[in-house]
């Protein structure tokens, strides 16, 4: 991983994109203010959710929504990009094709994001640029269409299972609403322990349809919501085939973005003693994993900086990574999403300290010292990323933690 002084939305675009897809295609589409219509009665957490799994299965959706992004402080942005900035749209979706339209309308044009057969096409208006590639295996609606296959889990399964979950999260509903005329129940869940910078997570679906209708992510630090897709008009019912063709300007950039299949995660494959694991005709299997100080450190071309503890977190684990098939190591200290993951990577030899041209839709991004290092900082709403180079390694920390958090962190493992 390399972040600039100024990153791009290009760059961005690969990680909001994931969250924009997993957002929409869930058909989550978060609850505006409640309105004045009619409300569903009122039920247990376990008899609400069962009377939405049992719901008749929906067609199609159409609706129109409004879209809230204060993940990153405004003041970093140039111009305005509808994805970073938030903006209104629309939103249809056919379970019966597998389609997906999520349209965000902005000052300097319309963001899209369309998912059909399995694959995704994001246009990013501020770059004209089309981002392409394939959902992991596994993603999207699996049992679309197929709700007559499933079993539908009791009220009693549902409660056990919402008492398990209770031992880790506080789960707050649901309350009866009315979200774009239509009555609905909200949740409000959250962390009990170590939740970093994340205050609550508010979920609402149809009560008649059992159809998700939304997520709202708030911080500890704020009452207004980090990310929010809301609803303010919805109806179902068909949707022309139409829709689903749209077609970038002429003149666009395309870009295919490589997608990991099946659960394997962006960070890579964890590599085996030799560096092999990744290559040859066994390149498919998966290998031992190799963790432990000791172990990993043997297979790093470089020094591993792996304290007991940093800011007060104990070291949790220590893995080998293959980063694009050269070693690298994933350091973790503390537990849950207040945690701090430190990956270390041998330095590609560019530097990250030159001027860039500042185009509309960048990012500035400010620069901290560590330890007479420049770093780069990416500071959000939810966490911090931290990016330097020292001595021929490439250190980046992130997590739900912030950036004074993360910086102490920095200053404890270079030196």
């Amino acid at each position: 991983m390399k972040l600039l002084r100024t990153v791009s939305t290009q760059r961005l675009l690969a990680i909001i994109a994931g969250l924009v897809i997993a957002v929409a295609g869930g058909t989550a589409i978060a609850f505006a203010a409640a309105g004045n219509g009619a409300l569903p009665p009122r039920e247990s957490l376990a008899t609400a959710l069962h009377q939405a799994a049992a719901a008749p299965s929906v067609d199609a959706i159409s609706a129109r929504i409004s879209f809230t992004d204060n993940l990153i402080d405004s003041t970093a942005l140039q111009g305005t990009d509808p994805i970073l900035s938030g903006a209104s749209g629309r939103l249809w979706l056919s379970t019966t094709t597998h389609q997906l339209r999520l349209e965000l309308q902005g000052a300097n044009g319309d963001a899209q994001v369309l998912v059909k057969n399995g694959a995704f096409s994001i246009y990013d208006p501020m770059s004209n640029t089309v981002y392409k590639g394939t959902l992991p295996t596994g993603s999207g609606s699996s049992k679309t269409g197929n709700a007559g296959t499933d079993t539908i889990p009791s009220v009693a399964q549902i409660q056990s299972d919402l008492k398990q979950l209770a031992q880790h999260i506080d789960i707050a509903g649901p309350y009866p609403r009315n979200v774009a005329g239509h009555p609905a129940y909200k949740v409000v869940l959250t962390p009990k322990h170590s939740g970093g910078l994340l205050g609550s997570v508010q979920l609402a679906w149809d009560a008649t349809h059992g159809v998700p209708l939304g997520i709202a992510i708030y911080s500890v630090n704020s009452s207004s919501p980090v990310l929010e897709l809301k609803a303010t008009h919805i109806s179902y019912g068909a949707v022309s085939a139409g829709v689903f063709k749209i077609s970038p300007p002429a003149g666009a950039k395309l870009v295919r973005i490589s997608t990991p299949a099946g659960h394997t995660g962006a960070r890579g494959k964890v590599a085996n003693a030799h560096g092999k694991a990744m290559r040859g005709k066994h390149a498919a299997k998966a290998a031992a994993p190799i963790t432990g100080v000791a172990a990993v450190r043997a297979h790093l071309p470089f020094s591993l900086a792996a304290p007991d503890s940093v800011v007060g977190l104990p070291r949790q684990s220590v893995q080998l990574l293959d980063w694009g098939g050269s070693p690298a190591a994933l350091v973790t200290y503390g537990q849950g999403l207040g945690g701090i993951a430190v990956i270390q990577q041998a330095a590609s030899g560019q530097s990250s300290s030159g001027s860039q041209s500042q185009a509309p839709g960048d990012l500035n991004l400010p620069t901290v010292s560590i330890n007479g290092h420049s770093a780069q900082e990416l500071p959000t709403a939810l966490g911090t990323v931290l990016h330097l180079s020292s001595g021929g390694v490439e250190y980046t920390v992130l997590g739900s933690v912030p950036p004074t958090a993360a910086e102490m962190a920095a200053r404890q493992l270079v030196r």
